[in-house]
């Protein structure tokens, strides 16, 4: 098997990491070895959060190198126009039709680009997922992440009990069933 190289990026307080570690559960449950590289330096304030996700038979580097990422995972857009450049040609982009607008735009020293759409567009297969409503309609904003992850599963050939198995492993007994909700929700996404 083909390494698989998978970015997962946001900001602060969106779910990144959890979502990245059901993904590197449910990829070692599969047989793969796994690795994962995070960094979240601001993150409690709203900075950006990125994690380097790598599975295969072997794998040596949790570092996606760049321009050889299959997938960018991004939960808010300006997150993935940042990280693009990992992003191999013709990879995927599946990002949070979402802008969370960052410090520098909030205090007038810069503008949100207008062009994010476009810019994307350019450099690989985009899908835009409006995650926001099916966390709301199950009652928990915070379940975007795994909606997304449901959305991203789509493109991975694991069975369906080592999603569950890597959710539950991952996520707070009492919220387990909520995050079961959101993948499911996430897995009907068409794409």
């Amino acid at each position: 098997m083909k390494t698989k190289n998978i970015v997962i990026c946001g900001v602060g307080g969106q779910g990144i990491i959890l979502a990245s570690n059901v993904l590197c559960t449910a990829a070692f449950i599969e047989g793969n070895d796994v690795k994962k590289s995070e960094v979240h330096g601001m993150a409690q304030r709203g900075g950006s959060v990125i994690t380097h996700v790598r599975f295969a038979e072997k794998v040596y580097s949790p570092l996606i190198e760049e321009g050889t990422a299959d997938f960018i995972l991004a939960f808010e857009k300006l997150e993935a126009l940042r990280y693009l450049h990992y992003l191999k040609p013709k990879g995927m982009i599946i990002v949070n039709d979402r802008e969370v607008l960052p410090m520098s735009v909030l205090v007038g020293a810069a503008e949100y680009p207008k062009d994010i759409d476009k810019k994307l567009k350019r450099r690989g297969n985009l899908l835009f997922v409006e995650a926001d409503t099916p966390a709301l309609e199950l009652g928990n904003i915070r379940t975007v992440n795994i909606i997304l992850l449901g959305v991203l599963s789509q493109f991975m050939d694991f069975k369906k009990k080592s999603w569950e198995r890597a959710l539950k492993e991952n996520v707070k007994a009492k919220y387990v069933d909520l995050n079961m909700a959101a993948f499911g929700k996430g897995k009907e996404i068409s794409v």
